[in-house]
């Protein structure tokens, strides 16, 4: 991630996003254009999501999480930039990855 053009986000998705493919939705997303990262649930309900590339790619990426797959609603989503530290939480031998709810 030393590439200027590289960036990484860090996004909580709310609304109603649990049990409703979301998390299975933003990893097909994500893979299709190539980003890093991963999704998971929160206790609380919402969707966290790291997600890493080329700027475009990751805010076009963002753009399509604000309106995610079409059972969804999306009431809110808070979007930081992140460490790719954070890319660690990946499964070993995944770019992109589905984990457990945290």
């Amino acid at each position: 991630m030393s590439d200027p053009a590289m960036v990484v986000r860090h996004l909580l998705v709310r609304g109603r996003v649990q049990g409703v493919g979301y998390r299975a939705w933003a990893e097909a997303e994500a893979r299709r254009r190539g980003l890093d990262g991963w999704v998971r649930n929160r206790i609380g309900g919402a969707v966290e999501i790291v997600a890493a590339g080329p700027e475009a790619l990751v805010e076009d990426f963002v753009t399509a999480c604000r309106r995610g797959p079409w059972r969804a609603r999306v009431d809110d989503i808070a979007i930081e930039a992140a460490s790719s530290r954070l890319l660690e939480q990946r499964r070993p031998g995944e770019v992109f990855s589905v984990l457990g709810t945290a």
